[in-house]
């Protein structure tokens, strides 16, 4: 009976406790951009809502989040060239499959077109606007799914700022974005009534990942801790205190 036991400490101390080990006392290097509501920069008050959803899984796997803001297309170097980088919200898309380990899915996003009131991009019928330019974050996914649904002259910027001026100057015709991440800069600016947003056009999923040295175990880790939160109502609260639901 000693043995048996004995080998079922040893079993459990190898399956469920060794992962738990992967990640206690790690200090978790996280790369991020200013992407308001989902991500806010200098606002520990309300720092957004896939800030608060990656403290809560560090907590949840006893890691100690190191988070650096820094432009997305440096975000998506750091992490691709970097060991032990994690970032998000990342999109999950085909062609990043293998550049990434997948920690946790975060967010449903929802894209769609933004464009200045009586100018030349008709958001009720986009798909015959595909001759006009679009202006998107530099680095982001946005490209690729552009690419995919038929439109050719894009426009990248370093910020989202940087789009509502391109936007302002006639350097593009319309801007393609996440619906909530839109809705929130018209809101900043008190831009509502200037411009205009097409219905969502494409739904993914954006992730917390990693870089290729992350292992399986500490993976593992992540995405029970996620399901965790989903089944407790944690997840749900947060995206309720942002109104996001």
């Amino acid at each position: 009976m000693k043995r048996r036991t004995l080998l079922g400490l040893a079993a459990a101390l190898g399956s469920g406790a060794g992962l738990v080990h992967a990640a206690q006392g790690r200090q978790l290097r996280v790369v991020t951009t200013h992407l308001p509501p989902l991500v806010i920069e200098n606002d520990d008050k309300n720092p957004g809502v896939l800030r608060e959803l990656v403290d809560e899984l560090c907590k949840r796997t006893l890691t100690s989040l190191k988070l650096e803001f820094v432009p997305w297309k440096r975000a998506l170097f750091l992490a691709t060239s970097m060991p032990a980088t994690a970032i998000f919200p990342l999109t999950r898309l085909a062609e990043r499959e293998a550049k990434f380990r997948w920690l946790a899915p975060l967010y449903e996003e929802h894209y769609m077109f933004l464009a200045a009131r009586n100018g030349r991009f008709d958001v009720q019928h986009p798909e015959e606007m595909k001759a006009r330019h679009i202006a998107l974050l530099r680095g982001a996914a946005q490209a690729a799914i552009l690419q995919d649904l038929g439109y050719r002259n894009i426009v990248e910027a370093n910020s989202i700022e940087e789009i509502h001026r391109y936007l302002l100057k006639g350097m593009a015709d319309a801007a393609f974005g996440e619906r909530n991440i839109i809705q929130s800069s018209l809101q900043s600016r008190s831009a509502q009534t200037d411009f205009q947003v097409s219905a969502p056009v494409r739904t993914t999923t954006a992730w917390l990942a990693g870089s290729l040295d992350f292992d399986d175990a500490t993976v593992q880790l992540f995405q029970r801790a996620k399901a965790a939160m989903d089944a407790d109502g944690t997840s749900r609260r947060l995206l309720a205190k942002y109104n996001l639901l």
